[in-house]
């Protein structure tokens, strides 16, 4: 039997991996359930694994993956769950009626300091079930700034399409029209920040005409 708090970050974990493949951060999880403390969403963490509801994957910084949803919480008995979708380190099954997409693969994006962003002619194939609607492409990360929210190097980022975004996302940015980095996007007061996902880089500052919004992160792809 699960508490309250318990379940709702059990529940919170699967959604997140189920929408983007990637385990949302401390930060997130302590501001999703009201938490003072990152100390409190680590208890939980703790707590959860105990009961054998998640596991941490070895060697992938903030990496989590759902093993089983509860039957009870708290003497109440659960809401079903959907089974949930292979967290972004772990390879996708791909049964043989499962539709399969082919989309642009654009060249390398940092996940550190921005690079050129080269455009190519090149695809990868994608389930269908790791994209929602909308127009997709793939970029092959670079770095390891954003190691902290699942994002390795060689990874290939699953991209939306987009020209907004809102405090917190993970977005494609170029920067003064040539440069493309793969960062947490946040505003600033009159400054747009990117922010890594790594305590050994700083968060990048830009005035507002700098960057341009080239999407949004979907999921990811990691190959072995």
């Amino acid at each position: 039997m699960l508490t309250r708090k318990q379940h709702d970050l059990l529940i919170f974990i699967h959604d997140r991996l189920a929408a983007t493949g990637v385990s949302p951060s401390f930060e997130e999880m302590k501001e999703a359930l009201d938490l003072k403390s990152k100390s409190g969403v680590h208890r939980l963490i703790s707590a959860l694994e105990e009961r054998n509801f998640i596991r941490r994957l070895p060697n992938r910084a903030r990496a989590l993956e759902v093993l089983r949803m509860p039957e009870t919480v708290a003497g109440k008995a659960a809401a079903p769950a959907t089974k949930a979708k292979a967290p972004a380190s772990a390879p996708v099954p791909q049964a043989a009626n499962e539709n399969v997409l082919e989309i642009p693969l654009h060249g390398r994006i940092a996940a550190g300091l921005p690079i050129e962003a080269l455009e190519g002619q090149s695809s990868l194939s994608v389930p269908a079930a790791l994209l929602g609607p909308g127009e997709h492409y793939a970029l092959e990360v670079s770095g390891d700034s954003m190691v902290e929210a699942g994002i390795l190097d060689g990874d290939y980022a699953l991209i939306r399409r987009a020209q907004t975004a809102r405090d917190g996302e993970i977005v494609v940015a170029l920067i003064a029209d040539h440069e493309a980095t793969l960062k947490y996007f946040r505003k600033e007061g009159a400054m747009v920040r990117l922010d890594p996902a790594n305590r050994s880089y700083d968060p990048q500052r830009y005035k507002p005409d700098q960057v341009q919004i080239q999407g949004k992160l979907a999921g990811l792809l990691r190959r072995y």
